[in-house]
């Protein structure tokens, strides 16, 4: 047991060194450090070095990560910014969700010959938007404040909302090998219990935290509590039949100060609660989350992989281009506005990232996705993932100066990180 320990300790020292290395060397290189994370995940795993192995610990802790990181992004989750951008980001979300759906399982499924289950996971993937890389990007190029960034963060908080629901939906798919009425009633069941319990649960939170913070002698009370929570939500959805993950999702929801009623009125007392929360939870988060993404490079063991295959290049890179083409097809559907900005909100959308990477993850984890399409599927988020600073980068050096493309006069402080 002793030698079982150290061996674990000593995995996970490497993977969180080499998570961090990775990220700062992706990001000096203008890529989200997702992509480094990932790539220190191929290497320490079978594909490059075979120093670390996915064991279940480890997938354990990644499990944990995603749970997090779904949690920090309900909690930064700003519905409120749809009233500002309307029905111009209803629009891009739904086009930007539906045309990479059905474009994603038409190629899986009637160009590839792939079964009903994995084209519909493959469809999946593609609706995410990743919040997280969008507006990392956004803020490299000095955007976040204009019209076309304010459509586009307001769709990838419907994305997000959607993508969630989808991602439960598929789940249970994958359980039962069919989306009955009693399963879907479930799900509601769940949505419905967490618009009753959620707010309940965060003015209890905060009440609890604010009456015995002065009494305790022991710090991290806000983590604990807040970690409690996550952790029963996760409990929660699991119960009734829905990924974990959403749990997560949920418990941040639940504590946002910018999501819309009752969770506004259950923390109105305390409106620095929610900020107080994300500044405690953070370190937690970015502890746990890059050990997701290593796990994902991990399970990959692109030696069992026939690169000589024509499948997998030609997978990969005909889904990521409808995976491109369904996304900026949501940006066209702003039909009154100038080709510039429609096509800087298109652009804008393309990044999967982690929310991909989820997608992924879980249909490799219930058997859907085989090694070859799962790794298919993780290029296909690498490549929208990856190349998108550098694409969105030289659109704004060639027309960032033109009228069409305007910053708002006052600034949308929201959309920090």
């Amino acid at each position: 047991m002793g030698m079982e320990a150290a061996q674990f300790f000593i995995e996970l020292a490497g993977i969180l060194i080499a998570a961090r290395l990775a990220g700062e060397l992706a990001t000096r290189f203008g890529a989200p450090s997702v992509i480094g994370e990932l790539a220190a995940g191929i290497i320490l795993g079978p594909s490059v070095l075979g120093w670390v192995a996915p064991t279940e610990i480890i997938r354990l802790l990644a499990e944990i990560g995603i749970i997090l990181l779904l949690f920090e992004v309900g909690l930064e989750t700003d519905i409120g910014r749809l009233a500002k951008s309307g029905g111009r980001s209803v629009a891009v979300a739904l086009g930007g969700f539906v045309v990479p759906f059905v474009l994603g399982y038409g190629v899986s499924r009637y160009l590839f010959n792939h079964d009903t289950l994995l084209a519909l996971f493959v469809g999946g993937t593609l609706t995410a938007t990743s919040i997280g890389v969008t507006v990392r990007i956004l803020r490299d190029v000095d955007r976040q404040n204009s019209r076309e960034g304010q459509i586009v963060l307001g769709a990838a908080v419907i994305d997000d909302l959607l993508g969630v629901l989808l991602l439960a939906v598929l789940y249970e798919f994958s359980r039962t090998g069919e989306v009955s009425l009693a399963s879907l009633g479930r799900l509601s069941l769940f949505i419905g219990v967490f618009f009753v319990i959620a707010p309940v649960a965060a003015k209890l939170v905060s009440y609890l935290i604010g009456h015995y913070r002065q009494a305790t002698q022991i710090p991290g009370l806000v983590t604990t509590s807040i970690i409690s929570l996550v952790l029963v939500f996760a409990w929660l959805a699991h119960t009734i039949g829905a990924p974990e993950l959403l749990g997560g999702f949920a418990a941040g929801l639940a504590l946002s100060r910018r999501f819309f009623l009752p969770f506004g009125v259950a923390l109105a007392r305390n409106p620095r609660f929610a900020d107080e929360v994300e500044r405690d939870m953070k370190p937690i988060v970015q502890l746990f989350t890059p050990v997701f993404f290593v796990t994902v490079g991990l399970s990959l063991d692109l030696r069992e992989v026939d690169w000589t295959s024509a499948f997998i290049w030609f997978f990969s890179i005909s889904v990521a281009f409808v995976a491109i083409i369904g996304k900026i097809a949501g940006g066209y559907l702003l039909v009154r506005e100038h080709w510039l900005m429609r096509s800087a909100v298109g652009m804008a959308m393309v990044p999967r990232g982690e929310v991909g990477l989820i997608f992924a993850e879980l249909g490799r984890a219930s058997g859907i996705l085989d090694g070859a399409t799962y790794a298919g599927v993780v290029l296909i988020v690498a490549y929208t993932t990856l190349f998108s600073p550098f694409w969105i980068k030289l659109f704004y050096r060639l027309y960032g100066h033109r009228p069409e493309l305007e910053i708002l006069d006052t600034p949308d402080t929201s959309t920090s990180r």
